[in-house]
């Protein structure tokens, strides 16, 4: 089996390939990349000379060279991770993310026609749904919310996820999509609230908070996830969403508190920040239906997921290191530059 991990030397798509090669010894992974800011090769040093593993640097955009590579590998399976993903980075040029967002997931589904793959995996996310309200602990995203976006980011996901659909409806391509929560856990980009401060908090650094920190998120550790997408791109049935989330819902607030605890340090390195423009409240997800159809649940509360977290930067300070330094950037060419 030939499965192509886009967006593989990011968070969760670095994780994903980890997962599988550990798991499935006779997979090969076609690892494609454009490594962005976000994209960072350290992250499959581990898996770089594996027999099983190739790397691909490709922008899915690049209608060209990803045609190019399903010619040469004849995948069996894509699950589609590469995406901009940060809000504030969509508030502040969202253009890149129509790019990437859907133009390349058009691509990537016009490849998956001409060459017939198995299955075409769309990793999605909550936040297509908008939010929920923190009066109405009761409400649960499921499968048949409505999509109401509220960010540029959020409103490039929606477009993916429809066109997605329309080319299984149109086309008759086998696809699935899956949403899922706030991820976290080895190898998260430091940009992002969880890995920003545990850094922050080691070098004594102010932790910035949005708002009052009262927004709440549905945190899903990323082995759990990785589980989830493997059982649906095998299990699943073609044309459906499935929704993953955590049941661990916790405030921003709560979490860097918790941080901060797990670290011991003091909550005086808090600092309150002008909130984000649109903001949303809260992400909760229902699993019931992968639950109910593929027997998926998340096995690891948040916090045992958070303590593993924390481990994992401190035994692995020159991961991060090196992305706030910048060094990281300079990887791809110290090792395949010549090549």
């Amino acid at each position: 089996m030939k499965i192509v991990v886009t967006g593989g030397a990011g968070f969760i798509g670095g994780n994903f390939v980890h997962y599988i090669i550990n798991k499935y010894k006779d997979y090969k992974i076609i690892c494609v990349d454009s490594l962005t800011y976000a994209g960072n090769m350290e992250t499959l040093d581990s898996v770089k000379d594996n027999p099983n593993f190739s790397f691909y640097k490709i922008d899915i955009a690049d209608r060209e060279e990803v045609f190019n590579m399903f010619e040469n590998e004849k995948p069996d399976i894509v699950v589609n991770f590469a995406a901009e993903s940060h809000v504030d980075r969509s508030i502040e040029d969202p253009g890149i993310f129509l790019k990437t967002n859907v133009m390349g997931t058009g691509v990537l589904l016009d490849a998956c026609r001409k060459y017939g793959i198995k299955r075409y995996h769309q990793v999605s996310t909550d936040e297509v749904y908008g939010d929920l309200p923190l009066d109405r602990p009761d409400l649960f995203f499921t499968e048949e919310t409505p999509l109401h976006t509220s960010s540029p980011y959020s409103a490039s996901k929606a477009s993916a996820d429809l066109l997605v659909g329309a080319y299984y409806r149109t086309f008759k391509v086998p696809v699935t999509i899956s949403r899922c929560s706030n991820n976290y856990g080895p190898y998260h980009f430091p940009e992002k609230l969880i890995p920003l401060m545990i850094a922050n908090a080691l070098n004594d650094k102010e932790l910035p908070v949005y708002g009052t920190g009262e927004n709440v998120r549905d945190w899903l550790y990323v082995e759990d996830h990785c589980r989830a997408i493997d059982l649906i791109i095998h299990k699943g049935t073609v044309g459906e969403v499935y929704n993953i989330g955590g049941h661990n819902e916790r405030t921003n607030l709560e979490v860097v508190k918790t941080i901060l605890r797990e670290l011991g340090k003091s909550e005086d390195l808090i600092k309150y920040v002008t909130d984000r423009a649109g903001h949303d409240m809260r992400y909760a997800i229902d699993p019931t239906k992968i639950n109910n159809e593929l027997g998926w649940l998340p096995t690891t509360t948040f916090d045992e997921g958070i303590k593993k977290t924390i481990k994992w930067y401190l035994d692995n300070r020159h991961w991060w290191e090196n992305i706030i330094s910048g060094e990281y950037q300079n990887y791809y060419e110290k090792m395949y530059g010549s090549r």
